[in-house]
């Protein structure tokens, strides 16, 4: 108890403190044996916590997944799934996906109407939009690699803070009333989000349903998920509605170890996701083609700049939507996707002069080949071992069901496959058939967990939430610390601008690209696109004296701890 009301305190410090947190954007938190960014401060103290009791990066990860289900549940979630990239302190890297799955009585048409359209709810909405769950599977798996402490101990925070509640912040006391009637729509039987009375900032949201399906988690491991009393009330909630994953398609998940995407920028080490993850091709392609640029001369978010980097996001989201899908499926390129001298001879032909309609941007052609509320976090311990993680349920609250009796929301991924060749998903994606819809395949993702090595030293940890916005976040941030020498927290405050391919707009937040450029940028045919916040980047940048720099996204109630 006295864990939890620290936490408490640590909550509502950072709630009181809002506005001088905004203030203080530019700087930076500094520690000597371990950091831990997450989307909630409570998650982040649940991550020390686990290092101080001589847990590794690995043991903090796993808390802070379970953790972040209970406090965190727009995004932190057991019924979603993710990507973790790991690197050991003495530089030994894994990727690993734990990736949804369609169903087995899933089938490619499965979201048309008769005339061939899509039927949009149905794959963003009720329990027809879910896939199976790989959240648990994940962590089990990662546990059973490389954690040190016991999988019931990691699981006993996140435990007890839905059992005997935490207090919400006024961003999630908004969230919960802006989406009470959508929940009671799906959700006939109730969830302990929907109350009478409107949620206020401090009111303590328990969760006795979750914590029971948590302790079954804890108690029996991945059967405690996917066998069992949780397993029956998923299947059930499938037949409540329309949905269609089965006992076997749950005992069936596994999660799977993959190698990174490697790439250099720069002499630096670029440690990413592979596919199903179009994250770290396309972050690695992105940072080739604007390698031989002189971007720290001509300066953040100069005329220059921008043309260079938007022109290389335009080439490299064209390339998504055709190539990338899960490789258990589909021949993904990743070999030339990644290819520094393709991508580099690709980029000389650009005249930054003019922009390149999108329409006349084409995939590149190799032979012999045919929500944004996601959340992420980064970690390293006192030993130097790194995870960089990023989890998801697709939209904000995923599906917008909760499984009656387990307590927890279901996902909505199968969004994310391509319902159908040329049409966008909800973040505006295109995609064609190596995204198309098959039993048992991985839907694609914009994820981008990376960690970044230099002269075979740990550099930075970073990742972010955002759809299709998440690998031009990662990108820029990465540029702000290694082109602009901007501080950890300096370089995820800084304003963000993305472009996609698809539509052929350059879409950017308010304080984002000067006005003197963005005339510029007009003038010769590039479309500005005013929107609002995009991504929460958290960030951890290890300084030559050995010390942690973290940085927390200033966009959300993200919080940046250590010791």
């Amino acid at each position: 108890m006295k864990r939890l009301t620290s936490f408490f305190i640590v909550l509502f410090l950072v709630s009181s403190c809002a506005l001088r947190h905004e203030k203080q954007a530019s700087l930076s938190k500094e520690f000597s044996n371990g950091a831990v960014v997450t989307a909630h401060p409570l998650a982040s103290e649940v991550g020390v916590d686990i290092l101080k009791k001589g847990g590794n990066a690995i043991d903090a990860a796993i808390a802070v997944k379970f953790a972040l289900a209970v406090v965190y549940p727009n995004a932190g979630n057991i019924g979603g799934g993710g990507f973790m990239v790991y690197r050991s302190s003495a530089g030994e890297t894994a990727a690993l996906d734990f990736r949804e799955k369609a169903p087995a009585k899933a089938f490619t048409d499965m979201y048309l109407d008769k005339e061939g359209n899509p039927i949009t709810d149905l794959s963003l909405y009720g329990q027809l939009a879910a896939g199976v769950p790989g959240a648990v599977a994940g962590m089990d798996a990662a546990h059973k690699k490389y954690a040190s402490l016991s999988w019931a101990e990691l699981l006993a925070p996140a435990i007890q803070m839905a059992e005997k509640g935490f207090p919400i912040t006024q961003r999630q006391a908004n969230e919960f009333n802006r989406h009470k009637e959508r929940f009671q729509k799906f959700n006939p039987n109730g969830a302990a989000i929907i109350r009478a009375e409107e949620w206020k900032a401090g009111d303590i949201f328990a969760q006795p349903e979750l914590a029971s399906t948590l302790k079954r988690i804890a108690q029996q491991g991945r059967d405690g998920f996917y066998k069992g009393e949780t397993a029956d009330l998923i299947v059930a909630e499938m037949k409540r509605g329309n949905g269609i994953i089965s006992h076997e398609d749950l005992e069936n998940y596994e999660a799977v170890w993959r190698e990174p995407t490697i790439g250099d920028y720069k002499g630096h080490k670029i440690i990413s996701m592979p596919a199903p993850s179009s994250g770290g091709v396309a972050l690695v392609a992105l940072l080739q083609s604007v390698e031989n640029y002189p971007l720290a001369k001509w300066g953040f978010q100069s005329d220059s700049t921008v043309r260079a980097m938007v022109e290389a996001e335009r080439r490299v989201y064209a390339d998504r939507a055709t190539h990338l899908g899960d490789p258990d499926y589909y021949r993904v390129p990743a070999e030339y996707l990644t290819n520094k001298k393709l991508n580099q001879e690709r980029m000389a032909k650009v005249d930054l002069r003019r922009a390149t309609p999108s329409s006349e941007v084409k995939a590149a052609q190799f032979p012999g080949y045919e929500s944004e509320e996601t959340t992420h976090y980064s970690i390293v311990d006192k030993d130097g071992n790194a995870v960089s993680l990023t989890t998801t349920i697709n939209g904000s609250y995923g599906s917008l069901v909760w499984v009656d009796g387990a307590g927890f929301l279901l996902n909505n991924e199968m969004d994310d496959f391509s319902v159908k060749p040329g049409s966008p998903n909800m973040y505006g994606l295109l995609g064609g058939k190596a995204n198309s819809i098959e039993p048992g395949k991985r839907m694609l993702s914009a994820m981008t967990p990376t960690i970044i090595e230099k002269d075979g030293k740990l550099k930075m940890v970073v990742g972010t939430p955002g759809g299709s916005t998440i690998i031009t976040s990662v990108f820029q941030t990465i540029l702000n610390a290694l082109e602009f020498g901007m501080s950890a927290q300096e370089s995820v405050s800084a304003a963000r601008f993305h472009h996609q391919w698809q539509p052929d707009q350059i879409d950017v937040e308010d304080t984002a690209i000067s006005e003197s450029v963005r005339q510029s940028l007009e003038k010769d045919g590039y479309k500005i696109h005013k929107r609002g916040a995009i991504g929460r980047v958290e960030n951890i940048i290890v300084l030559p004296n050995g010390k942690l720099q973290a940085g927390a996204d200033h966009r959300g109630d993200d919080f940046a701890a250590g010791y």
